[in-house]
């Protein structure tokens, strides 16, 4: 698939599942960068993650950056700290960064901490901290666009339609009003 693509100075960032290690060589063949968020599918390379931000190696020190954001009674920080630690010492192809997300959210009185790990072949330079959570962060921007309009806003879930034509004509009115919306501004 990736064969007819030019991903010459392209960074293909992506979730747990696009995270083997072939698909990684071959990015990095067709000249291109990866970031991958890594879970339960690289439990070990997690685990070594989580233990590499957790206790670092000594004189080992993160640059951070990160949002606070307050929206209602919602507050929320997200502080990404990318390390050097793995350069050349792991099997992921050309592996220049592992990155420590920590997520920070207080909700009526209740607080969460929460950490995602990521590894990448982006370099420090020009790939520092704020770069890395924009890329991170991006494929999400999609899905929570398309997610907020039809489900928060318009109760996609909680309509009662559910008989053969129902959710499709329902979902095409949905798509109209939002897309009149957007361009109402």
């Amino acid at each position: 698939m990736l064969a007819g693509l030019d991903l010459a100075g392209k960074v293909v960032p992506g979730d747990a599942r696009y995270a083997p290690r072939d698909l990684s060589r071959d990015i990095v063949a067709a000249g291109g960068d990866y970031l991958w968020a890594l879970k339960d599918n690289q439990p070990n390379t997690r685990a070594e993650g989580e233990l590499l931000f957790q206790e670092p190696p000594w004189g080992e020190t993160f640059p951070e950056a990160g949002p606070e954001n307050r929206h209602g009674g919602r507050w929320e920080r997200r502080w990404l700290r990318p390390a050097t630690a793995w350069q050349g010492s792991r099997n992921w192809p050309g592996i220049q960064q592992v990155c420590g997300l920590e997520r920070t959210r207080s909700f009526r009185g209740e607080t969460t901490v929460e950490w995602a790990y990521a590894v990448t072949r982006l370099a420090p330079e020009p790939a520092g901290p704020e770069r890395l959570l924009q890329l991170w962060r991006g494929p999400w921007g999609i899905e929570n666009r398309g997610h907020w309009g039809r489900e928060v806003t318009l109760g996609e879930d909680r309509s009662a339609g559910r008989s053969r034509a129902a959710p499709p004509g329902m979902a095409a009115l949905r798509n109209l009003v939002i897309g009149l919306l957007r361009l109402a501004g």
